[in-house]
């Protein structure tokens, strides 16, 4: 192969990263595989955890399916953000929207499958969400509130969708996963903020455009004073152990995030609070570690018999 159809050739690679987000589908796989090994599956060791092979299956099909919903997303807002974020949209139209489309269906068809092997009611669960996926980019995102609250839900979903595989339900489940839905809300919030100028050129009806600036930070301040419910209440739980620093840490961001929110009105600065909100939900995926650190003694004294 020559140099120019290398340099060519890692040009699509790279593209195609960007597109799919490649970065936040290796958080997506490393968050699905901690909390397999220190949430949903307590009692089994780590090396029977990694070498699941239905719990593979599991994080292939999320992995394809999102990828996938990623690249439809892209399809959909090509021509918001080329306001919003013309760099990225250069690098992401260097494959055409027909190679993309492809993908799209094979990624979706490979996840499908890899659910098969796992059962019926993996099968299923993927199934609802590509259509949900697909609906929100088509459909949904262009209405204030439906856009918001599916968005909020088709963000979470993937983190348990490894509770569907090992049913293992408990309260500071529940209770994480009431936390991550306002934070990611607000995440979702302050986007609308900082992509206002796109949304309005092609109206897209969003919450921000509908109810204005003032409106979508009172909602976020509302939505970051609720987080301090389900932090009060994981507080109770002696399982969580040495995450409670991850927690102390999420409160005195959070406040941050809502003083600066209220004072910005600039692109960049929404950039800065979402990537701030980013990073803390980043940090919650390897906090998981600190779960029961007993347990995390136990099991890496397990993996070495």
């Amino acid at each position: 192969m020559s140099s120019s159809k290398m340099k060519t050739f890692l040009k699509k690679i790279f593209s195609l990263l960007s597109v799919v987000r490649g970065y936040n589908i290796l958080v997506l796989i490393a968050a699905q595989y901690l909390a397999a090994i220190f949430i949903f599956s307590p009692q089994n060791s780590i090396r029977a955890v990694v070498f699941d092979l239905h719990l593979l299956f599991t994080v292939i099909a999320t992995v394809c399916v999102v990828a996938a919903g990623y690249i439809i997303n892209n399809f959909y807002d090509v021509k918001v953000d080329r306001i919003n974020r013309p760099v990225k949209t250069g690098i992401d139209n260097y494959v055409k929207q027909e190679t993309k489309l492809s993908l799209y269906f094979i990624l979706n068809f490979i996840g499908f499958l890899f659910s098969c092997f796992v059962s019926w009611k993996a099968a299923l669960f993927f199934s609802v969400y590509i259509f949900g996926i697909w609906f929100y980019s088509h459909k949904l995102k262009k209405y204030p509130l439906t856009g918001l609250i599916s968005a909020t839900v088709l963000t979470i979903l993937p983190f348990f969708v490894i509770f569907v595989y090992y049913k293992n339900f408990s309260e500071i489940i529940f209770v994480h996963a009431i936390f991550l839905f306002f934070v990611i809300m607000v995440r979702e919030l302050i986007k609308d903020l900082e992509n206002m100028k796109g949304a309005l050129a092609n109206n897209y009806n969003t919450f921000s455009v509908a109810y204005g600036e003032r409106k979508t930070k009172e909602l976020s301040i509302v939505l970051l004073i609720s987080t301090i419910f389900p932090i009060a209440i994981l507080f109770r739980f002696p399982e969580l152990s040495y995450m409670k620093y991850y927690f102390y840490l999420a409160l005195i961001t959070l406040i941050a995030v809502g003083v600066f929110l209220w004072i910005s009105n600039k692109k960049n600065q929404y950039r800065l609070l979402h990537n701030t909100l980013k990073i803390l939900l980043l940090i919650g995926v390897f906090s998981l570690v600190f779960i029961d650190t007993s347990l995390l003694l136990e099991k890496v004294i397990d993996s070495l018999h």
